[in-house]
């Protein structure tokens, strides 16, 4: 008899996602509503002041920006790990067959655009930017998903989730292998012994939120003093929480619930905020039509689309994988074109493409809130149109 897959818990992250989007977008029209008054400078001000400690032993004090990026960060991964581990035990991706589609999507919708940008900034200041348009920034893109209501079929939802969970996945192994530096192998010993410790307790049955949680503060202290990129804490952590395949809440699904809503409503709001402070200026118009504009832009607008349909059809035609029910080609397209909505996860990566580089850095900003403008817009319009005619 088919095992029965428990939809609940992706339904309340999907409209839980869905308002965090309506939130992120409000956050965003006030972060460049200050930066281009005169709040501009006394924000950024705040945003230097220094918090926490240092002894001896022990660093932790750093800028309100690191701690959100680098801390507030490490939790949004952290749920974004939950997410994909309940999906590959009892979700969309538990089943080849399942899975094959949305990574083979997501795949194309990672490759497409990283060739375009690098075909067109390939030794250039901006080279290192390659990683900006990969990302699909599953809040705004759920959300856009959300507000065409029944004009879609239901799988075409969950199958843009999934998309959107391997596309960070991916996201987060590239920010891991390419965009870490000068690389302290003892702290990523320790942090490996940690990680090694929580799936032991994981095969001996512990269920103790708190067991896996504090280990995996040090974790995140110790992978943020190799080079490696802290938020991956969040995911390794994740993935040792235990979880199950019944109808029985587990202490994955446990603290995913627990973690939505402050995630959804107040770190990637605070995200948004801090950094999409991009103070205009006459040059960033004409940053647009430079190569690292027209890299980010096409990416988004493109060539997510492009690698998303294309790997689609061909996994399709020759039998890996199924197309969503209810769903055709052109409904592949427009949520190829939603993936274009790079953002918040986009935003993340310009950072540490070009750190220390301020014009350089809101070029990219305002050619990632453009292009993913567009794509939202676009894939709105090809949804909404074909549900129409539907």
């Amino acid at each position: 008899m088919a095992k029965s897959i428990n939809l609940q818990p992706f339904r309340e992250f999907l409209q839980s996602e869905s308002l965090g989007g309506v939130i992120l977008i409000v956050c965003v029209v006030i972060s460049l509503i200050i930066a281009n008054t005169s709040l501009g400078p006394g924000f950024e001000k705040l945003l230097s002041v220094n918090l926490g400690f240092d002894t001896d032993s022990i660093h932790l004090r750093y800028p309100i920006l690191l701690w959100i990026n680098d801390g507030l960060m490490a939790i949004f991964f952290l749920l974004v790990g939950l997410e994909i581990k309940r999906e590959l035990v009892e979700g969309e991706l538990s089943s080849f067959k399942k899975a094959a589609l949305p990574i083979f999507a997501a795949l194309g919708g990672v490759i497409a655009p990283a060739t375009i940008y690098f075909v067109l900034n390939q030794n250039t200041e901006t080279a290192a930017g390659w990683g900006i348009p990969m990302a699909t920034d599953i809040a705004f893109a759920l959300a856009v998903i959300t507000m065409l209501g029944k004009w879609v079929p239901a799988s075409l939802k969950i199958f843009l989730a999934a998309l959107a969970i391997v596309d960070d996945l991916m996201a987060i192994l590239v920010i891991a292998v390419f965009y870490s530096s000068d690389l302290h192998y003892m702290y990523l010993l320790y942090a490996g012994g940690i990680f090694a410790l929580l799936l032991l307790l994981n095969k001996f049955g512990v269920k103790s939120l708190f067991a896996y949680l504090i280990p995996g503060a040090f974790i995140w202290y110790f992978i943020h003093h190799s080079g490696v990129h802290a938020t991956i804490a969040g995911v390794l952590t994740a993935f040792a929480i235990p979880t199950n395949e019944t109808a029985d809440e587990s202490p994955l699904e446990k603290l995913e619930h627990f973690l939505v809503n402050p995630v959804n409503f107040v770190i990637m709001p605070l995200f948004a905020l801090a950094n999409t402070n991009i103070h205009f200026v006459p040059e960033m118009l004409d940053g647009l039509t430079t190569s690292l504009g027209l890299g980010i832009i096409l990416g988004l607008v493109i060539g997510k689309p492009l690698g998303i349909s294309i790997l689609s059809w061909v996994t399709v035609k020759m039998g890996i994988s199924v197309r969503p029910a209810g769903a055709g080609w052109a409904h592949i397209v427009g949520i190829g074109m939603l993936g274009g909505i790079g953002f918040t996860m986009s935003v993340f990566v310009a950072l540490l493409s070009f750190p220390g580089s301020e014009l350089i850095l809101s070029e990219a900003k305002f050619s990632i809130l453009t292009g993913s403008v567009l794509s939202g817009i676009l894939g709105y319009f090809i949804l909404s149109q074909l549900g129409r005619k539907k």
